[in-house]
């Protein structure tokens, strides 16, 4: 097989990647036949998966939001920490209003955010 076509296909080599999951091991030797069928059939599923099932890069808000919960973080504490007021992260979370250079780069050195995604 050069490619997964269906969706079958696919579902079938998700079975079967599971069932080598619990006999492959760190322990197993990258010459075993069962270690490269899974390193193979991953390949496979991996390509059809960037095809038919791609992740978007997230947005600011998005990735925001997952900070404020990882953080533990209220939208007070989170302006206190990038040094905007409330009402500014309420503006940023909302998408209403994108962070200034220096805000910018207050996100990104204290909540570890890319600036690919803070700047779009």
């Amino acid at each position: 097989m050069t490619k997964i076509k269906t969706e079958a296909q696919y579902q079938s080599l998700l079975k079967k990647i599971d069932q080598l999951m619990d006999v492959v091991g760190k322990e197993t030797h990258p010459t075993d036949p069962d270690y490269v069928e899974l390193d193979i059939l991953t390949d496979l599923v991996e390509e059809y998966e960037n095809v038919h099932y791609p992740i978007g890069t997230p947005t600011l808000v998005d990735v925001l939001k997952l900070r404020m919960y990882e953080m533990g973080l209220t939208q007070s504490k989170m302006a206190e920490l990038i040094g905007v007021s409330a009402s500014r992260v309420s503006e940023y979370l909302s998408g209403k209003s994108e962070p200034t250079l220096q805000v910018a780069r207050n996100m990104h050195k204290k909540l570890n955010i890319s600036p690919a995604i803070i700047l779009g």
